[in-house]
């Protein structure tokens, strides 16, 4: 479902941006520490973000060091003064599944997933969430709107934990590259007012 722009909105609204496609996330590879570039088709997709973002101000602007979501950032016409590097925006830590695919991986381990699996040397999942809580706290604090822009599993972490959930039920939020969510309030209560918008893609 596409993010409205014309939602009656009440508190902060905390909008989540994933990077456009690289090599890597077209082939299904786990990316989190490895700096791949955007593909084409990945900055086309983050100049089409920029268009469904125009008219848009933000008080808070953040991504992650990685060149895929600063290049997001950028493209979409987020990259001046304003956006602030955070390394609470990296994506999760792999450690040993670094470049390698969920089916690959399954070879070994039938049935794994990153939720509920691990990564033998990788990060775990309360750390990330601890990440994700911190990016929370300084958007509630900003006074104004937000928009930050990073990557799939830290993002979808980061939803989970908007609405008090743990970690792992990020597993249940699917996020597309180049997609768009917004997390805002209902009343006093955190809400997903709009997730994984790809709307803008197909324009």
């Amino acid at each position: 479902m596409a993010c409205s722009t014309a939602m009656e909105r009440t508190g902060t609204v905390l909008m989540l941006a994933r990077h456009g496609e690289t090599e890597w996330s077209r082939s299904g590879q786990h990316t989190g520490r490895t700096d791949l570039p955007l593909l084409e088709d990945g900055r086309a997709a983050a100049a089409a973000l920029g268009r469904r973002l125009a008219g848009r101000s933000f008080a808070l602007v953040l991504a992650s060091p990685m060149a895929r979501a600063r290049d997001t950032a950028a493209i979409a016409g987020f990259g001046g003064p304003e956006l602030e590097i955070t390394e609470d925006l990296m994506e999760l830590g792999y450690g040993e599944y670094e470049g390698r695919t969920t089916r690959e991986i399954r070879v070994d381990r039938p049935g794994w997933e990153v939720w509920t699996g691990g990564s033998p040397g990788g990060e775990a999942l309360e750390e990330a969430a601890a990440r994700a809580d911190r990016v929370i706290e300084r958007a509630l604090a900003v006074g104004g709107d937000a928009i930050v822009f990073g990557h799939g599993h830290i993002l979808r972490i980061l939803g989970a934990r908007w609405v008090g959930q743990p970690a792992a039920f990020a597993a249940s939020l699917a996020l597309d590259t180049a997609a768009l969510c917004e997390l805002g309030f209902e009343r006093e209560r955190r809400v997903l007012r709009c997730w994984n918008d790809t709307a803008h893609l197909a324009l």
